[in-house]
Order: C-alpha cells, then structure tokens, then sequence
C-alpha cells in the first residue's frame, strides 16, 4: 500500500486501514495462533489480538460499520514509553512529607518505592489529615474519561474510599457541559433537554432545515462516555440518501467550515466566535417583527414572552436587536440574517447546538436563546422540528434499546449502621473552579441561587483525569497547585499531573483488567465484557486493589470491599442486578456465565424507539405532561433567576458582550480569536502519547489552523512552527494554511500534553502546543460558574528559534 502524506490522511475519516501505511509496524504483524479478546473502550469496540501474552494490534467489531481509527493505538496505550510503572514519590515528599517544599512539585526527581511503602505513606497521609483538618480539607479531584467500564469508575472507587475514611470536598458538573447543565432545568424543566433528543430516523425524514451550531458530530462521535457505537455515522449516510430525494438544507454556524460541514456540503455562516447569541436575536427579532413566529405556540407552551419581546425590541434597554445591530456583531451580513430568519420559518426545522458556544462567557445565554429561538420557530414536539443539544456527542440520537440499566461501583455502602459518617453531604465547587478554590480558601461565591465558600484544601487525591490538560489557564493552576500539603495520584502515564504530583501509584489500562459496559451510549444496544487481554505492565494494579491496599492500612479493607468481593465478584453482581431487571420485564437475556463466554448480550430496538420525538407527550398534553419548571412551560423568564439579582445573568436570554472577542478592545493588541474544539485523533488528552501523533502533528507540535490571508499577512507558510501568546502565556504550533477558517481566527485543538520549556528556571511556555496556556480562568457567569475555554484572544507569529526537543514523552528523572 502506498504511503499516505499527512495532509491526505488528515482528510480521510474512514482510516483503520489506512492506518497501517502510516504505522509500518502494523503491515508487519501476522497472527499466527493468536487469540482474539472482544473487548470495547471510549473509541469503539474491536478484537484486541494477543500474541505471546503481548497485545499486538486490533480488528474492528463487526457490528460497527464505522469503525474509528483510534483503535489502532490501543496496544500503544499499554506499551508507551510514558507508563508510569512503579510506585513513586517526589524526592523532597519522601523526606519531609506534608512539610516539603510545594514549589519543588514538577522540578524534583521521583524516587521508586514498594507497594508496601507506597500504601503506607497515602494512609498515613489520609489518616493525618482527615485527624488534623478533617475532611473537608480533602479534595477528590477523580475527573474524566479515564475508562469506559462499571466496575473500574476510578472515581467511584477513590470517593467510596474516601468516604469510609471520613468525607472529602466533591465537585459538580463537567467541562464540557459546565452551564447547559446548570441552564436548562430553569429553561426545559430537566438537563433530558440535552441527553434524550429526537431519534435520527424521524429527524431525517422530516426536516427541512437541519442547523448545526457549534458543532463537528463527524469529529466527535467517534467517542462515547461508554463504548461508541458509531451510528450516527449510518444515520449521516441515510441523512445523504434522504437529501438526495428532497432538499435539505444544512447550515454551519461556526466560524470554521468542520469536517461535519464538508461532509454533508453543509452552507457557511461563519460568524464571528462568542457572537451565536447576538446572530440569535437578530434572526428572533425579523421574526417577531415581520410575524413569521408562531405565537400560538409560544402563548400555549411558553412562561415569559411578553417580558423577553421587550427586550428584543429595546423596550427594556433602548437597544433593537434587529439584524443591523447583529450584523455589527457577528460580522454575518444583515440580508443573511434575514434569510436564516426565513429560511427556519419555512419547512422543518432543526437546531442543533454544540456545547462549544455554552464554553465561552455568559455561556448560559446561547442554548437558553437556541430553546428560545426553537419555540419561537413553533416545531417542538413535532417529527423534524424543535431542537437538540447531544447530536454531536456519544452517538445519541440513535433509537434506544429497551434492555435494562448496568449498575456500576458504588459510592454508597449497603450497611451504614456501624459507619454512620459515610451519611454525611461532602461539600463541593463547581468543577472549573478548582484554581479558585485552592487560591482563595474561605472566599465566598454565588452557585445557581446559593452562596458556597471555598474550603481550604491540605490534600489532592486524583484518580482518572488530567487537570494539566483540562484546567484553563496553566500559569494559574501551576501557582495553585502549590497551596495543598500533598497531591496523590493515580495514573498509568506520565501527564503533566503527574509529573506534577507528590506521589504517584502506576493504575493499569483498560486492557489489563475485567470490567463491563454498555456497547452504545445513546442505544444501549449491548452490555458488553471488557475481558483483561494482557498482564499488568511492571508493577502497576487496579484502581480497585490499590484502593483495597490503602483501606488494609487503614484497617477498612472489609468494610470497603464488602466482604472479600474482588473484581469479578462486582462485575458480576453488577450483570445480575441487570439480569434481573431484564427477567421482572420479561427481556431476553444471556445467563452470566454464557454473557462472559459470549461476550455480549444484546437487545432489541423498537419501532417506538425509532419513531421517537423529543417532548412530544409535553406538545399533547401540557397539563398531564408538565416539564418540571415552576410554570410547566419552557421557560423563557425565569423568575427563580431573576430572584437571584445576579449582574451577569438576566432573567431572559441577553447578549453580554464576552470579555474578550474580535469586538472588544482587547482586539486592538490581540487580534485573533482562538478556539479549541475537540481534536480528531485523541480523546482530549488521550492517545496524545501514542504514534497516532506522528498523523497529525507538525513538527512535533500540535497543528494550528491559519487562514490563508491572515498566513500571508505575517509571513507564514503550511508547516512552519508559530509562536502563539497573549497576557497569560505563550505556545509553539505547527501552522496548516487553510481557506477552512474565518480571518482573524485561529484553531488549536485542545489535549496536546504541555510540555513546559523550562519549568525549573520558571520558564512555563508550552513547547508543544497546549491551548490552555492561553485560555482564561473564569466562571461563565455567577449562575453556572462553567469554564470559557473559547473565549480567548492570542497574536501569533513565525518561529525562527532553534526547535526545542519535546520532553514530555519521555519520563521523568527517577531514583
């Protein structure tokens, strides 16, 4: 097979096979008396091929007809040379312990220690400071994608740990969804808005005008919280076959023309970034003027229209949100918006966000404007109508199946007679807020209509995530990270974290250990075995025996384990729970052992299920079939938020102006403004440490893309190294030149591994291309307190520097 360049790989989606060409080592490969383990993970599920007790390469499941090229580094996620394979602890930690110097953390050789030793030091620690400054002085960080299976939910196993020990410091929500989550059970009455949308069979043959928002599903349902299915993709290829018989009109707004778009030669409308809400209201307020709304609808099924109208028409502020003053915004011409307006009264029409716009400031305000707009409109409840919030995500919108739920590792203990103190309600901050809470102890905040205080935190303990990746604004999070006494973790890699931490306990991957799942996050299709295919690398263990070594030291080791339950006792009683489930309503399902030996035990989909349409059963009957808001209606004035007096977050949908955009003056020193989306090859930070890197980096750094003109304008040609930076830092990229993209705006993917120049003479810019560098720690508003990850303005210019070496896939210096 002929070898492909980078460019023409980066535009095949379909690449398993291509793969190869990239990786020689793959062609090489013969399975001679190999065995075949059907497991599945985050990417899909495939045959993990074991030859010699050594996991060599995989084979797609053949019941994902779209199987992702991710899969093809799984072996290289257990044999990279970033595992983490003993036990370690930071030099200075070893030898003071809580009193050793903070600031060493990152900079301070690791020095190999027993199991033994290791399991002594956390207890002692835990036991120290839940004694000293008690248990909320303990933050159970535990966030991320680490594993696809319920029995190894790494964040279950360390808070039930943590539990039984005393308590710990939670945190709510997520990064990806920090203020939809919080936004919508004001708005729909529930967060189902956004993780139960219409099936995409009654989508497809009913819409007219599909609007994608924010949004690049082609890219991003390649993943799965679970295991990824990949039906979306059979979905987009019946969506084609449809739109060939009738037009459909697909429409990008999004100020890059994504993969999604050219798949489906989707229009452009490539508006400015953090203006979604303004290009909104210019298309409502044609509407209402010109009558093409729906006000039966919105009298019959909506709470606070009169009040949101005022405003839309500058009778609350003397501002007219007309198409003219959008256009001014947004950079879309005023004739466009005038034509989306048309365009989504006529025919069937979808909105489909992405959460992408919800992470910018006053991020609560673009999906409270999209349900807004949707009822405006007046299709919701009807087949092709309405709107949706997870397209791009998981594969949802694929028609569920009607098998049971899956327990997974409980937090909880059964028996809590003789532990009274598990009982108690952990404390919490909303996830992005994790500088601000180890910065400013006993400050208080405003959270959704509460007032919290941030409690002063003495340990981290970390299992499953990355917050070197996933946290915005390093330079803030590296002096954060100083505060606490001791930060543990547990991880199979040498991320940023750490390398960053004071102690770290080697966990085994995904392919070293038993566990179960759902095959199909929207579908539930199956639940699937994750079989172990290999033994442990070097030392490491389970998340779950390492949990068990702890609470042994503690003297808790029955109580947390139940008994002596081990790590087959729990899948199974977790597959028993469904099975019983499944019998009470009479669902064909396999026996245990038959499941474990077969692999998976599948289930059927309904016609019900394919036909089903999101609040239909409201649209019906409004009165029987309330949403849970305090009107029973879609709420477009809350009075509950407008009961919070909150000055960043009206009652009503409202344009903010974001701190920092292409309109703001900010622009004048940087003028382009960069987002971060989900990056093609990797789960966020995941399989960056991989060859797959070798796909799609330049030059070793993460590729940013530049618009042609804006290239030219400084000199840049496709494959030179720029330097991109702004007030918070600075980041080498590797350029692709691209007519894809809106002037003055540039995209650097989020999840390259950050790889600081020179962390121990204070030189804290990312050689290797780690976005959050450059992005802004803030809350999007007092309600949600979400992350605004784009909203962030960088300059950039040609690298003409010696190329540093990139250290970050090497491991650190050890004892």
């Amino acid at each position: 097979m002929k070898n492909l360049s980078r460019r023409d790989f980066l535009k095949s989606t379909s690449a398993v096979v291509t793969l190869a060409s990239i990786n020689p080592a793959l062609n090489a490969m013969v399975i001679n008396n190999a065995k075949k383990i059907l497991t599945t993970s985050h990417y899909g599920a495939f045959y993990a091929v074991v030859e010699d007790g050594k996991f060599v390469r995989t084979i797609p499941y053949e019941k994902d007809n779209h199987p992702s090229p991710m899969i093809e580094a799984m072996p290289d996620r257990v044999y990279t040379p970033t595992r983490v394979k003993y036990p370690y602890v930071r030099e200075g930690f070893l030898k003071h312990e809580h009193k050793s110097d903070t600031t060493k953390r990152g900079k301070e050789k690791f020095v190999r220690v027993s199991w033994d030793k290791a399991f002594e030091l956390v207890a002692k620690e835990i036991k120290r400071v839940q004694k000293t400054t008690g248990p909320d002085s303990i933050y159970a960080g535990c966030y991320g994608w680490w594993t696809s299976g319920n029995m190894h939910n790494v964040r279950n196993i360390a808070q039930r740990m943590l539990k039984l020990t005393g308590g710990f410091v939670d945190d709510v929500n997520t990064y990806s969804t920090g203020a939809i989550r919080v936004i919508l059970p004001y708005v729909t009455g529930s967060a189902s808005g956004y993780y139960k949308p219409s099936a995409w069979p009654t989508v497809i043959k009913n819409v007219d005008n599909l609007v994608i928002i924010g949004a690049d599903p082609y890219v991003t349902n390649q993943i799965a919280w679970t295991s990824a299915d990949h039906r979306y993709y059979d979905y987009m290829e019946d969506l084609k076959e449809e739109s060939k018989k009738r037009k459909i009109n697909i429409i990008n707004i999004n100020p890059v023309y994504t993969e999604t778009a050219q798949k489906l030669n989707a229009k452009q409308v490539s508006l400015k970034p953090g203006t979604d809400v303004a290009l909104m209201l210019g298309i409502a307020n044609y509407m209402y003027k010109n009558k093409l709304y729906n006000e039966k609808f919105m009298k019959k099924y909506t709470y606070g229209r009169k009040q949101f109208f005022k405003y839309l028409i500058g009778e609350e502020d003397n501002i007219d949100k007309t198409p003219q003053w959008a256009s001014k915004i947004t950079g879309i011409s005023e004739k466009d918006i005038e034509l989306l307006a048309k365009l989504f009264a006529k025919g069937k029409t979808t909105l489909m966000g992405g959460w992408a716009i919800q992470r910018m400031d006053s991020g609560e305000q673009s999906h409270w404007m999209m349900v807004t707009l949707a009822c405006m409109i007046g299709q919701i409840g009807q087949e092709g109508g309405g709107f949706t919030f997870s397209g791009h995500y998981s594969n949802i919108g694929a028609p569920a199946a009607t098998g049971p739920g899956l327990s997974a590792f409980p937090i909880n203990f059964k028996n809590t007679k003789d532990i009274p103190w598990v009982n108690k309600k952990s404390k919490y901050i909303p996830v992005a807020r994790i500088a601000d809470m180890l910065l400013n102890p006993g400050e208080k905040f405003d959270y959704n209509g509460k007032k919290l205080t941030y409690p002063d935190i003495k340990m981290i303990y970390w299992a499953g995530g990355n917050p070197f990746h996933h946290h915005q604004d390093v330079n803030k999070l590296i002096k954060a990270w100083q505060k606490p006494e001791s930060i543990i973790f547990i991880e199979p890699y040498w991320t940023a974290s750490a390398r960053m931490a004071d102690i770290v306990l080697p966990a085994t991957t995904t392919f070293e250990r038993n566990d179960i799942t759902f095959f199909g996050h929207g579908s539930h299709e199956s639940i699937m075995a994750m079989k172990k295919a290999v033994e442990p690398i070097a030392e490491s263990k389970n998340d779950y025996d390492i949990a068990v070594g702890i609470m042994d030291k503690l003297g808790l080791k029955e109580l947390y384990t139940e008994g002596k339950k081990d790590e087959m006792d729990w899948i199974k009683e977790f597959y028993n729970n469904s099975l019983k489930q499944a019998k009470d309503k009479n669902i064909p399902m396999l026996e245990f052992d038959d499941f474990w030996e077969k692999g998976h035990t599948d289930f059927k989909i309904s016609q019900k299920a394919k036909n089903y349409v999101s609040f239909k059963s409201f649209i019906k009957n409004k009165r029987k079939n309330r949403l849970g808001t305090p009107s029973g209606k879609f709420e477009i004035f809350s009075k509950t938020i407008e009961s919070y007096n909150y000055d960043d977050c009206a009652p009503h949908p409202k344009w903010y102006e974001p701190m920092e955009y292409l309109g703001s003056k900010k622009a004048n020193k940087y003028p382009y403004h960069i987002v971060s989306p989900h990056p093609k090859y990797r789960l966020h930070s995941q399989l960056n440490n991989t060859w797959l890197r070798n796909v799609y980096e330049v030059k070793g750094r993460e590729p940013i893309l530049i618009n042609i003109e804006d290239a030219k304008e400084k000199g840049i040609k496709d494959g030179d190294v720029v330097k991109v930076f702004n007030d918070r830092g600075s980041v080498l990229a590797g350029a692709v030149v691209t007519s894809n993209i809106r002037k003055n705006v540039v995209q650097l993917c989020e999840g390259a591994w950050y790889d600081p120049a020179d962390l121990q003479n204070g030189d804290t810019s990312c050689i290797h291309g780690h976005v959050n560098v450059l992005t802004i720690d803030k809350g999007t508003s007092k309600l949600a307190q979400g992350n605004i990850a784009h909203t962030a303005l960088v300059d950039f210019e040609k690298y003409t520097g010696e190329l540093p070496q990139i250290k970050v896939f090497t491991p650190p210096k050890t004892i």
